[in-house]
């Protein structure tokens, strides 16, 4: 059965030993952030911290920060269920991923899933009169003050209507007043973006905090224009989400959200937001974005305040960028069949490196596969794509670099691109938003690429031996191994 709201999340890591209650009095102004981040790399427990320094509202951290956890999250033995049941739903060829990815909104599979409306909202239990009742994290000591980090942002599309659901960190200006970082990427600066052409002057937006796992993942996947995040939740999980009606804007947020933010963003009112500690392990410097004025807030009888950390790699993001890579490769797949298996390495803070192992079928192919790849959707921001022959492990670091440093010759095998678009948090970028991008052909080269010599012949172990000493194995390797 899936989970109706965080509350049954939390249950269940309770119940699988994966949650630490913490009843000392902790601080959300930098110690939790402490606590957190040497759990999350030790791979500790989520973190439930009952008695947050001046506050009566508990707070949820690193609730998905193993692989673990985020398999229970979503309600998956593999994250690849998720992409393989869209794949078998899909059953066509289609022409491109995002083609692939829009179509599956037409099929009737898919579209059982729309949010279902209900009137029974504990979402709106209470009401607040500002933020200053939530135990809001200040992460770093380099942050420009306190930081919304796992919310939940709707908006809806002016011209087509449709909703979309995106998380974007929020700065806490005051108690009615935050910023709202939608990076020009992002779907909700395209929303108003269209609003500002149409010479909209207020764009409406609700924020939820503290939602059930799917939706707070599909939040973060990379969906096209035009794919409800509602839609795909209810598909992860398959049943509905349920929905309700906001108060004060027209728009609709989770029932069983924990805290519920009305509002509305203006086209031309910016505010400097940031400094902010981010995934890249870096400050993000001061910009100036779109500023949200909060008209109303509601929140559960006792709610709990879901937050995360980012900061230098690993963190708790990495296992939300695991999932999303799991889930859409048996997609991206389907547009490229060549390739085996891919993976994105928390490490290089997700858009900077794709390593890809393919089936080499013909000279030039993996050229072919990193345009290809350049090509797909959100793809289209990596910076350096590794290709490797299929018998390359691509989690496996020490596997790729032998790759690199025995089939790749930078004199030939180098693809280097002009500017083009790249992550907002590009640091490295001369200019933002753009920078040049990496291609590595690590597979081994044929004569029809201008190889002249004889592939040099691998060192393996003849079939022979291993068989005998597997059968050795049996005794010797409790001796061997500790």
């Amino acid at each position: 059965m899936p989970y109706e709201d965080l509350r049954e999340f939390v249950e269940r890591l309770e119940a699988e030993n994966e949650l630490a209650r913490i009843k000392e009095k902790v601080s959300p102004i930098l110690e939790m952030t402490e606590i957190a981040d040497r759990a999350i790399k030790s791979g500790g427990k989520a973190l439930f911290f009952e008695n947050p320094s001046g506050y009566n509202i508990p707070v949820l951290m690193n609730a998905f920060g193993t692989e673990k956890r985020m398999k229970i999250a979503l309600e998956v033995d593999k994250f690849e269920e998720i992409g393989e049941r869209l794949v078998e739903i899909a059953r066509f060829r289609p022409s491109s991923f995002m083609d692939a990815v829009k179509s599956l909104g037409k099929l009737k599979d898919v579209i059982s899933f729309i949010p279902k409306k209900t009137s029974k909202a504990p979402c709106k239990e209470r009401e607040a009169e500002s933020l200053e009742k939530f135990p809001i994290l200040k992460c770093w000591p380099g942050d420009a003050g306190r930081f919304i980090t796992l919310p939940v942002v709707i908006t809806r599309d002016p011209e087509t209507g449709e909703l979309n659901a995106g998380m974007y960190r929020m700065q806490v200006f005051d108690g009615r007043t935050t910023g709202m970082h939608w990076q020009i990427h992002k779907h909700g600066a395209l929303h108003l973006r269209k609003l500002a052409e149409k010479n909209g002057n207020k764009l409406e937006v609700a924020v939820a905090i503290g939602v059930e796992p799917a939706l707070l993942y599909s939040a973060t996947a990379p969906l096209p224009e035009g794919i409800s995040e509602f839609m795909f939740a209810g598909f992860i999980r398959k049943r509905r989400i349920k929905v309700v009606d906001c108060e004060t804007v027209d728009l609709q947020v989770p029932a069983t959200a924990e805290i519920v933010l009305e509002g509305y963003v203006k086209p031309d009112e910016l505010r400097i937001e940031g400094p902010f500690g981010d995934h890249t392990g870096y400050y993000t410097p001061p910009e100036p974005y779109p500023v949200f004025h909060i008209t109303h807030i509601t929140h559960r009888e006792d709610p709990i305040y879901h937050a995360t950390v980012v900061g230098k790699p690993p963190m708790e993001d990495a296992w939300l960028g695991k999932a999303t890579e799991r889930v859409f490769l048996p997609l991206i797949k389907m547009i490229l069949p060549e390739i085996v298996d891919m993976n994105i390495p928390a490490e290089a803070a997700f858009h900077n490196l794709a390593i890809v192992s393919i089936k080499k079928a013909y000279p030039g192919h993996a050229k072919k596969v990193m345009y290809g790849i350049w090509g797909l959707g959100i793809l289209s921001l990596t910076k350096i794509v590794v290709v490797v022959d299929d018998d390359v492990n691509v989690h496996n670091l020490s596997e790729v670099l032998w790759a690199v440093t025995s089939r790749f010759d930078p004199a030939r095998d180098l693809v280097i691109l002009p500017p083009s678009p790249t992550d907002a948090l590009d640091h490295s970028a001369y200019i933002p938003n753009l920078a040049g991008k990496l291609g590595i052909d690590a597979t081994r080269k044929w004569k029809e690429e201008g190889y002249e010599r004889e592939w040099p012949e691998e060192v393996k172990m003849s079939e022979e031996v291993r068989r005998k000493v597997d059968v050795l194995w049996k005794s010797l390797g409790s001796k061997i191994l500790r």
